[in-house]
């Protein structure tokens, strides 16, 4: 095999594993729907809450996830950034955000929050690459090509993987009952638009077809 013929291997070997490793996006790890809540109407009034410290991730997170529940079919999906003033660094008052709900007549909450940020790295070792049938037809040729087995060198993989936990709360009690929750994962997450679009659409979906929504 010539030395252009190994570099194009190599190459080739190395983008397969980006386009892998770039592929996953988001996925599902576990959703759970609460057998014990019997409230059977479809929630016409949903606010949509993003727990973070970034004011401006949250109300990106909260919007995309209002956006996307509207498209699910609930009448009126309200981002939390609309209705609560939560300034970055204060700490939340609880009786204000309950007096909110209440005066905006929200039936059902969605809140997300990160679990955990965990970062990988892993090697990935050299592949040996016989030649092909051709090479057998003469003993020299035969020798030449397979004697010195040609290997794709190994790397190293990174990967971030970010883990995201959501709630649906039914506020038909006094403290809002649980309805369905779900955790994600959210894998390399370059683009930040891009992860949480994905993200709210996987999880309203799911929220769906367990029959939360």
């Amino acid at each position: 095999m010539s030395y252009l013929n190994q570099q194009l291997l190599t190459i080739g070997v190395v983008l397969l594993a980006v386009t892998l490793a770039s592929g996953k996006s988001s996925k599902l790890v576990m959703s759970w729907k609460n057998p014990s809540y019997t409230g059977g109407k479809k929630f016409q009034r949903v606010l949509a809450l993003g727990l973070s410290d970034k004011t401006e991730t949250r109300a990106d997170f909260e919007d995309a996830l209002s956006a996307e529940l509207a498209a699910a079919g609930v009448a009126e999906a309200i981002p939390g950034n609309t209705i609560l003033l939560r300034p970055e660094g204060t700490p939340t008052d609880l009786d204000y955000i309950k007096g909110q709900i209440r005066e905006n007549k929200i039936e059902a909450v969605v809140v997300s929050r990160m679990v955990n940020v965990k970062n990988t790295v892993t090697y990935i070792p050299g592949v040996p690459y016989a030649a092909p049938f051709p090479y057998y037809n003469t003993f020299y040729g035969y020798y030449g090509a397979v004697y010195p087995v040609v290997y794709t060198p190994g790397y190293l993989k990174e990967e971030k993987r970010v883990r995201i936990e959501t709630n649906l709360y039914a506020i038909s009690s006094h403290e809002g009952e649980l309805v369905w929750t779900g955790i994600t994962d959210t894998f390399n997450p370059s683009n930040l638009d891009k992860a949480i679009k994905k993200l709210v659409k996987l999880v309203v979906k799911q929220m769906q077809s367990d029959g939360a929504l």
